[in-house]
């Protein structure tokens, strides 16, 4: 079956690599829009002459997909709270993937397979905390916003609550804020105070005890429980590792350079074995006003007014006030979900830049392994090893031990090599004579952090500059330049790694880097996801093996891939960006600017066996909404429907999409929760 599909979304807004501009401006500050920030002139994995790539707007959908979910549908009221449609509740396919996919569509709502059923969990506003008043978005003050349910929720986690049976913790990043949006009324040139400090306040992190209806997936929140918690832009953290107390951390307010307000733009994260979440500081480099320095420059920070204009009502905000603030974000975050008194903590031994996220798996001897992306065109990858164990146990010493396991290590990046000649990697994303993108790597030592002190491995800079100005240490010693790497996850079963590389518009574009054989397409509109094998198997190796598992974009596109399995039999995906596993080892992927002309959605795929590469889409997005913090559990499926309604032109008072609440309301992020109608296993 083969479905025609416009370039430009029902809509009508022109999107940029798939992604309107409204989405630019507030997530990430217009990032594609400006100068690499990636100027250096290390090596790449191979010098090729780059071939022009023609892109087709005809896509072919899986040959299962049922035409009753044919794309063109655009829904005109909200979501339900819960809903489920008969028909077909299996099919062929791997373990864990047996269900009918979902059609690529433009409908304005959450689309799931037939046979399963869906609510909307918790929505921004919704309180959470003792004493926070209901949602109103007319009379919304910051010190509601701090007791409610954040905005545009990214990464999910729920963790299990001893001694409270049918519960959990479930766990939220807040990325980021729509202003334009959230308020009517509202003037970008002149935001009020008031809307500024609602926007700090709706930044950050929750934690809210969430129940399980016995009988369905379906997922409430428990207000007031003594465990919920709202982190936001002006809580207090604690900075540890070896750049804490650094000159360079040091500010007017926070002499000490070891305790920093609030956290900003959280994407995605992790949680670790001993049951704390991490969480990734991505595009920090928007709010930061009038910077001039070359090292601001590298980390994208502009020289003028911000697009919110917060450095109006902090100083902190203005670089050419407080210099070393920015120096204070752009870290991954850990937050123990079961102490609420207890201060956050950023990790500075993982190193700074625009963390993806950061997930965790452990070596054979029990040490902590974390694998971050830095989400920029042109860069790169990290781990970082620990040099401590991780101890068993449920008392307070043990806990404060495994506590402080991310302080001590060495952090490494990504450097990689492809084993095709040059000319056969040509751009177009043909593969090379050996059937496959794949090559060696290594893991480059960047420095070493212990109890004593920090030891540098980069020539010409200190321990202490390799931690705050890492991208800067990243291209001294040659990484590899990468498409966007962001989510990385490490297999449970096989112990193999999967990068999210979501797409470069720039690659092989004028002057920018050439495409290599882990990068291979000149104006990368639809990315890649890596599949990086350790050496022998050892979390801690510095060696791996590493090859392109799926070359996402239209299967009827002859630059596509789908680790082998016949195009014909899988959902089209364009723009990898979060990525989960289910207990059976398959992977899924979350989108974030679909360029094929329909919306955003959540893919699993089969990572082995004689179905690896098989993808299935199981569900789509609103108008406007991207794909975020997938979690896949034996009967749920959770994800976070991030920015609904962001679409060019789109205001408070006018908005373009009736998702989740119908027409003549405001668009509020939600979280989403999605199981089998019958009770049963997710696709089994």
């Amino acid at each position: 079956m083969r479905i025609q599909l416009p370039i430009v979304g029902v809509d009508g807004a022109a999107h940029h690599g798939g992604r309107a501009a409204l989405t630019c401006r507030f997530r990430c500050g217009d990032a594609c829009f400006h100068e690499v920030p990636n100027t250096s002139a290390n090596l790449y994995v191979g010098d090729v002459v780059a071939g022009a790539l023609s892109r087709r707007t005809v896509m072919r959908a899986a040959a299962v997909v049922t035409a009753a979910a044919a794309v063109g549908a655009s829904a005109t009221v909200a979501a339900p709270e819960a809903s489920a449609v008969g028909g077909h509740r299996g099919g062929r396919g791997a373990r864990g993937l047996r269900f009918a996919p979902v059609a690529p569509n433009t409908a304005d709502t959450v689309t799931i397979p037939d046979g399963y059923a869906q609510n909307v969990v918790i929505r921004w506003g919704e309180p959470i905390l003792r004493g926070a008043p209901a949602f109103d978005p007319d009379r919304q003050t910051a010190e509601a916003q701090a007791g409610q349910f954040g905005y545009n929720n990214d990464f999910l986690a729920l963790l299990p609550l001893h001694g409270e049976p049918h519960r959990q913790i479930l766990v939220a990043n807040h990325e980021y804020t729509d202003e334009v949006l959230m308020f009517r009324g509202y003037d970008p040139e002149n935001p009020t105070r008031q809307q500024v400090e609602v926007a700090w306040a709706a930044h950050g992190l929750s934690a809210v005890v969430v129940e399980e209806d016995r009988r369905s997936g379906k997922l409430t929140p428990v207000p007031r429980h003594p465990l919920n918690r709202r982190v936001t832009a002006t809580t207090e953290f604690r900075v540890t590792g070896p750049a804490a107390g650094s000159e360079l951390l040091r500010t007017s307010a926070d002499p000490t350079g070891t305790k920093v307000l609030g956290t900003l733009n959280n994407c995605s994260g992790g949680v670790t074995p001993w049951g704390t979440t991490l969480h990734g500081e991505e595009n920090f480099n928007q709010y930061f006003a009038h910077a001039t320095r070359a090292t601001d420059k590298r980390y994208g920070l502009g020289s003028g007014a911000t697009e919110r204009k917060w450095e109006r009502f902090d100083r902190r905000f203005d670089v050419a006030q407080e210099p070393n603030e920015s120096h204070r974000f752009g870290w991954v975050v850990e937050l123990d979900p079961y102490d609420p008194t207890a201060a956050p903590r950023k990790r500075t031994a993982l190193g700074r830049f625009k963390h993806e996220g950061a997930t965790v798996r452990l070596t054979g001897d029990g040490r902590p392994v974390v694998y971050s992306g830095d989400d920029e065109r042109f860069d790169y990858f990290y781990k970082f090893v620990g040099s401590k164990r991780m101890r068993k146990g449920a008392g307070r010493a043990v806990r404060e031990h495994n506590l402080s396991l991310l302080d001590e290590g060495t952090l490494y990046v990504a450097r990689l090599s492809g084993d095709s000649p040059a000319i056969e990697v040509d751009g177009t994303g043909k593969l090379p004579a050996d059937g496959e993108f794949d090559g060696s790597g290594e893991w480059i030592p960047l420095a070493t952090a212990t109890a004593h002190g920090a030891v540098s491995h980069v020539e010409g800079m200190s321990a202490e500059e390799v931690f705050v100005f890492t991208r800067l240490a990243g291209d001294k010693v040659g990484a590899t330049k990468m498409d966007r790497p962001e989510d990385i996850e490490p297999n449970p079963h096989t112990g193999k790694v999967y990068v999210a590389l979501t797409n470069n518009s720039n690659r092989g574009v004028g002057s920018n880097p050439k495409p290599d054989e882990a990068n291979p397409r000149v104006a990368n509109k639809h990315g890649q996801i890596l599949e990086l094998t350790e050496h022998r198997g050892r979390a801690d190796s510095e060696r791996f093996a590493w090859s392109l598992f799926l070359v996402a974009g239209d299967p009827d596109d002859p630059a596509t891939y789908f680790a082998g399995f016949p195009k014909d039999q899988v959902s089209p995906i364009s723009c990898p960006d979060n990525v989960a596993f289910d207990p059976h080892g398959n992977l899924w992927i979350s989108t974030d600017g679909n360029a094929l002309g329909h919306h955003d959605g959540l893919f699993g795929v089969a990572t082995r066996g004689d179905r690896r590469g098989e993808l299935k889409q199981f569900l789509t997005m609103p108008k406007g909404a991207e794909t975020c913090g997938p979690l896949v559990q034996d009967r749920r499926v959770l994800v976070s429907v991030q920015h609904p309604g962001e679409i060019d032109g789109a205001t408070a008072e006018k908005p373009l999409s009736t998702w989740p609440d119908g027409p003549g309301r405001i668009n509020r992020p939600a979280v989403v929760a999605v199981w089998r109608a019958d009770g049963r296993d997710i696709g089994i």
